[in-house]
């Protein structure tokens, strides 16, 4: 799809009272969602392309995150296998794979790494009961960062 198209498009949802769009070409598809009037474009694209612009997620709603957890804790925490961008769920519209309290199991699904366009599942090395969320969706982690402490 041409970034000239794109750009129209946005131009037109930041002028109308239209909150979300999608259009798909093809294989190729794009969904523009206006949010606190910032557009967000995210692209997906099945077929070898040019390079295109960093995809951008919309804004996730604010959540209730446990403050770090002492260092004591921190040998009972799943740790980021890879370098990426940690999601709590699946899609902004998705309940969170885990919350503060939730009683997990061995191999549930506990959150989300992006890491070159690549959706991870991360799940829990144990079963137990989540005791804090260390990272805020949507932001950086890197490879053997503390993400999640079960006990």
């Amino acid at each position: 799809m041409d970034i000239r198209k794109i750009k129209k498009l946005i131009d037109l949802i930041q002028e109308s009272d239209v909150a979300e769009i999608e259009i798909q070409e093809g294989e190729e598809s794009v969904r523009i969602s206006r949010t606190n009037n910032n557009p967000q474009v995210v692209m997906a694209s099945q077929a070898m392309q040019a390079p295109a612009p960093a995809p951008a997620m919309p804004a996730a709603p604010a959540v209730d995150v446990e403050p770090v957890a002492p260092a004591s804790n921190m040998n009972n925490a799943v740790k980021s296998p890879m370098v990426g961008t940690f999601y709590r769920s699946s899609s902004p519209e998705s309940a969170p794979f885990a919350e503060v309290g939730q009683t997990v199991a061995e191999g549930d699904v506990i959150c989300i790494i992006e890491a070159m366009k690549m959706f991870n599942q991360i799940e829990s090395d144990r079963s137990g009961t989540i005791k804090a969320i260390l990272v805020e969706n949507g932001h950086p982690v890197e490879f053997g960062e503390p993400l999640i402490v079960i006990e």
